[in-house]
């Protein structure tokens, strides 16, 4: 079995605007029809339109069907970069202010601005370099050119302040090979900001970058990366990073070993139920409501473990899988005066709420693999 988290996410997009009732609108957003977030744009995700249309190229169309899709993708990097909408440059000017008749500069502080529109992007110290796509995109020719490796998304995010590239990796990772066989495609992604509030990136996730979503899961996914400071020396990071890249395969045989490993953990029922109630333990003095609360959320984890033991064995994987498509997916969320409990799950998501429960979980039981 093919394990997508990409193709999981745009099912899940998809039934959520469908859930809302949400109507596509001309620029390609889409708003809820009813209830209290009636006319709310839920669509979009981030993406740049600075120039009029969504900036993004991917090899495989995206969820909210915006950006231009080459299937098979393109091994081009300036290609990419003109379709992705990131071509352009970015400049640092001085802070100007007006003080009666006068304009006088802010000392050591300057704007980050965007040479084709004239966007501000950010305000950064004295300092700070900037990093044009090109310059720290280019390393990753060498995998297109020597590999055969192809660009699989590349577009613009928050108007430009933050850019990304996506490659796939050749070889996908294999969970318990020769029993389950569980399929998980891995991805380079490299992100360069703009604003002076991040470091630039190059990432190894399961993660195809094709909005914001999408984005902070590729980031919060990852395991291998590689950060570049804004300064004069940074980019010197590059070097190190194309040296290392043999990482990537380190840091997939690490997570396939690790995932191959819950996979054949034998998990009894009572042993779930026991590492449900150390991620969600309840108070001896917990009231009525809350306990009542605690069961329902035990029975309802039991039925999806129990569910996803049909296909992966009664098993610490099972039991992973469970409680993140549970955290993702069931939960309850408690909504804002303008909010359904579905937007208020998707932001949850885009926020990361359940990130750290996720590892938790996934510590948790790698414990028992030991056992």
């Amino acid at each position: 079995m093919s394990t997508d988290v990409n193709e999981r996410f745009a099912a899940n997009r998809r039934a959520r605007i469908q859930s809302t009732r949400a109507r596509r609108r001309s620029d390609g957003t889409y708003a809820a029809t009813v209830g209290y977030d009636r006319g709310e744009v839920i669509g979009r995700d981030g993406l740049d339109t600075l120039r009029g249309t969504a900036a993004l190229y991917t090899s495989t169309p995206a969820w909210h069907g915006l950006g231009t899709v080459i299937p098979g993708g393109i091994s081009d990097i300036d290609t990419v970069l003109r379709l992705g909408q990131i071509d352009f440059q970015v400049d640092k000017q001085p802070v100007l202010y007006p003080y009666g008749t006068e304009r006088r500069t802010m000392d050591g502080h300057f704007v980050t601005v965007r040479e084709d529109t004239g966007a501000a992007l950010g305000v950064v110290g004295q300092r700070y370099t900037v990093f044009q796509q090109r310059q720290i995109f280019t390393f990753l020719e060498d995998l297109a050119d020597t590999h055969g490796v192809l660009w699989e998304s590349a577009g613009a995010l928050r108007g430009g302040r933050r850019v990304f590239v996506t490659m796939q990796i050749p070889d996908s990772l294999i969970i318990d090979r020769g029993g389950l066989d569980d399929e998980i495609r891995l991805f380079i992604v490299a992100i360069n900001s703009h604003d002076g509030t991040s470091q630039a990136e190059v990432v190894v996730t399961p993660w195809r970058v094709v909005c914001a979503n999408t984005e902070r899961f590729a980031l919060a996914d990852a395991n291998s990366r590689w950060a570049i400071r804004h300064t004069s020396s940074g980019l010197e990071n590059l070097a190190e990073a194309r040296r290392t890249l043999g990482l990537t395969l380190k840091y997939a045989e690490t997570f396939e070993a690790e995932e191959t490993a819950l996979a054949r953990t034998d998990l009894a029922i009572d042993e779930f139920h026991r590492t449900i109630a150390d991620l969600w333990p309840v108070d001896d003095d917990a009231t009525d409501r809350t306990r009542k609360s605690h069961e329902r959320r035990v029975e309802r984890l039991d039925a999806m473990f129990r569910t996803e033991t049909e296909r992966a064995g009664a098993t610490a994987y099972a039991a992973e899988r469970a409680v993140t498509d549970y955290l993702d997916h069931i939960a309850p969320r408690r909504p804002g005066r303008t909010m359904t409990e579905e937007i208020a799950r998707a932001t949850a998501l885009l926020e990361g709420t359940d990130d750290e429960m996720k590892s938790k979980a996934h510590r948790r039981l790698l414990t028992l693999t030991r056992a």
